[in-house]
């Protein structure tokens, strides 16, 4: 069929395609893509029925999946067909022009930031992390050395360089907001410093919105420094939200409670507003539905817009063989989540900036039309 009969089986597909992936068949390779590193890693982006979701294209499922993506030369798309039955058509980003371009001591834009979803600038600050390398405490699922480690990006990225890249990505190619995360340094700020001294390079120099990214600093002041830095929204992740899972999957940043960030939530709504303040749950590393919801209540009740994402494992990592949660597993949870959105009142479509409103990661945001 050449189309989709509904806006619910648009969601259906979406889901089982975001946790299955996808085969690539094309003679000119995946194209513009995200191999290892951090985000969205070993995906590409696809837009189907109106909605952009990231679909993994080089993990082992990928490779067993009924889903293939049989690349059209002549256009920016792809036919997918299912076990051989063709589905739909579907486009993919382009290119973006900014990744032509390199700074004046000659490095390329795209090892300083790349295009995520289909208008999103996104750029991890510092490469490091204080646990990266040692799996005594670093986050089993993290592969944020992975590009840097292939030469795809540089170690830290400068405000100036980051400015530069910014503009350059609005004016050429009309990218409407960015994200800022970071490895986490071996400092109290957890990040906070070098995020806010980016963020306010970046704003002086376009007008973008910029969500900055980090684990909950030392000091609730940060918050106030990230708002005045031009930060317009602020993401802090749980990825796991049972304090068994974390010690689990992420020992060392597991150190920092569950009660801390939930402290540090209530913290940051209070500068940066309601449904400015997002944090990242990835489904599938233990937690069960009940406990997710449970917490996503919570946040919610705080003013903070919980994203809900499946996980996928990347190639490389302790968690490379752990399966990614069941389409219906996540139609089950995300329809859940999108109802008790609707029921506070809070919507991807009002975050300023950052994953929540990309929401390509997760088929949440179709699920959120629904529920409306």
């Amino acid at each position: 069929m050449s189309g989709l009969p509904s806006v619910s089986d648009a969601s259906a597909l979406l889901s089982e395609l975001q946790a299955r992936g996808a085969r690539i068949v094309s003679a000119r390779g995946p194209g513009l893509s995200r191999l290892g590193g951090a985000g969205p890693s070993d995906h590409k982006a696809v837009t189907l029925a109106g909605e952009t979701i990231m679909v993994p294209i080089f993990t082992g499922a990928a490779q067993r999946s009924p889903f293939e993506l049989r690349e059209d030369l002549t256009a920016q798309g792809a036919t997918l067909f299912r076990l051989g039955e063709r589905v739909a058509r579907v486009s993919f980003a382009r290119t973006p022009r900014f990744y032509a371009r390199q700074t004046a001591d000659g490095i390329p834009y795209h090892k300083l930031a790349t295009l995520h979803g289909e208008d999103v600038l996104a750029t991890t600050v510092l490469q490091h992390c204080v646990r990266y390398g040692n799996r005594a405490t670093s986050c089993q699922f993290c592969a944020i050395g992975q590009s840097l480690e292939a030469g795809r990006t540089i170690a830290k990225k400068t405000p100036a360089q980051l400015a530069e890249v910014a503009r350059a990505a609005v004016e050429l190619d009309g990218v409407r907001h960015m994200v800022l995360t970071t490895g986490t340094p071996p400092s109290p700020d957890r990040g906070a410093r070098v995020l806010s001294e980016c963020a306010d390079a970046i704003t002086r120099a376009v007008a973008l919105p910029v969500q900055a990214q980090c684990e909950p600093p030392d000091d609730a002041a940060w918050f106030g420094r990230l708002r005045d830095a031009g930060v317009s929204t602020l993401g802090m992740h749980l990825e796991a939200v049972t304090e068994a899972v974390r010690q689990r999957i992420m020992p060392g940043k597991a150190e920092v409670s569950v009660a801390r960030y939930l402290e540090a939530f209530s913290e940051a709504v209070a500068v940066f507003g309601r449904g400015q303040v997002t944090t990242y749950i990835l489904a599938g590393l233990g937690d069960t539905e009940e406990a997710i919801l449970s917490m996503a209540e919570q946040l919610v009740q705080l003013g903070v817009y919980p994203f809900v994402v499946p996980f996928v494992p990347i190639t490389g990592t302790p968690l490379a063989g752990h399966e990614t949660p069941s389409p219906a597993r996540m139609d089950a949870l995300l329809g859940q989540l999108a109802t008790l959105l609707a029921r506070h009142g809070m919507r991807s479509q009002d975050i300023a900036a950052g994953c929540g409103r990309c929401g390509a990661c997760s088929t949440l945001r179709a699920r959120e039309k629904q529920a409306c």
